[in-house]
């Protein structure tokens, strides 16, 4: 059953704050920044207040914001990345809850709404999301992205498990500041770094509605399949230690090496042969039992020029 507003909520109540913050870093985002906030404006869900946290932008992005005058906080700062913007928003952020939203995706009207009402009927769960649509610039249809399972082993071997990730997310404010926020030292692999941390320490739900819809970018930073690689691997390192005890040895190097198999499986498409290869055999180095015999299937059908499915 999909979660209905609450009546009544008490956070906040006679001190004329927001319940939910919303936080939109913008990078040359002139040309799409309108829609993600005009879809937060349309959110059913009106205790809100919008953060755009411009992260340096060099073209009409600040013009854009400043249309909206006074329904939007924006914060400037130099170009740091998108995890930087995200936390220098919740740093400033208000709310008991806050959500994140790139500015090239958007929510649909009753988004925040049923999150809101989910955390303020199950105070045991520190954040959630929705099920989410993919579609490609032009608003076509790629594919759905539904709600699954996620504790931190799930998320330790399928990093996509939260669906809609950042854009989908909504949590409680002082857990994420707990957490420590993004960490700004990975580039294109925070938002599963920051799930997994959370995971760690609180519970996750995810409503079945597809409320968010995330744009696929061509230019995105998830197009640079290096330095996704190399995030995805430090994160997992740098949090072997909130596995339990029993899953730090081989169900680590497993998640390792299935993580390496699956950027290979994207360089071999994108004519990166050579490093695809390279990545197949750290993966095999690493899970030769557990990940043997996948990453030599692969190796075979990369060497005969197969197509991969």
């Amino acid at each position: 059953m999909k979660p209905t507003a609450p009546r009544h909520v008490s956070y906040n109540a006679g001190m004329n704050l927001p319940l939910a913050s919303v936080v939109v870093p913008a990078y040359n985002a002139a040309g799409c920044i309108r829609r993600a906030l005009d879809s937060v404006l349309a959110q059913t869900w009106q205790d809100r207040e919008i953060i755009v946290v411009d992260d340096g932008s060099k073209d009409d992005t600040f013009s854009v914001l400043s249309a909206y005058g006074g329904r939007l906080r924006v914060l400037s700062q130099a170009n740091a990345g998108p995890a930087a913007a995200r936390n220098h928003g919740l740093r400033v952020a208000r709310g008991q809850y806050v959500g994140f939203l790139d500015a090239d995706d958007y929510w649909l009207p009753e988004k925040l709404a049923c999150q809101v009402a989910l955390l303020e009927a199950h105070p045991e769960i520190g954040f959630c999301s929705t099920a989410s649509s993919v579609v490609d610039t032009q608003g076509e249809h790629v594919r759905d992205w539904p709600c699954r399972h996620a504790d931190i082993e799930t998320l330790f071997m399928h990093g996509a498990a939260v669906s809609g990730s950042t854009s989908g997310v909504l949590a409680r404010r002082e857990l994420l500041l707990e957490m420590g926020g993004f960490d700004e030292r990975l580039r294109g692999f925070e938002d599963p770094d920051l799930w997994i941390r959370l995971t760690a320490r609180t519970a996750y739900a995810c409503i079945p509605q597809a409320l968010t819809v995330v744009v696929r970018t061509p230019n995105s930073v998830s197009g640079n399949l290096a330095a996704m690689c190399n995030a995805t691997l430090a994160s997992l390192t740098k949090n072997r230690e909130l596995l339990p005890a029993g899953k730090r040895g081989g169900y680590w190097r497993a998640a390792c090496a299935g993580a390496l198999a699956d950027y290979a499986k994207s360089a071999y498409r994108s004519g990166q042969r050579g490093q695809a290869l390279i990545w197949l055999l750290q993966a095999l180095r690493l899970s030769p039992l557990r990940r043997g015999g996948l990453v030599l299937s692969l190796m075979l059908a990369m060497l005969k020029g197969d197509t991969l499915s």
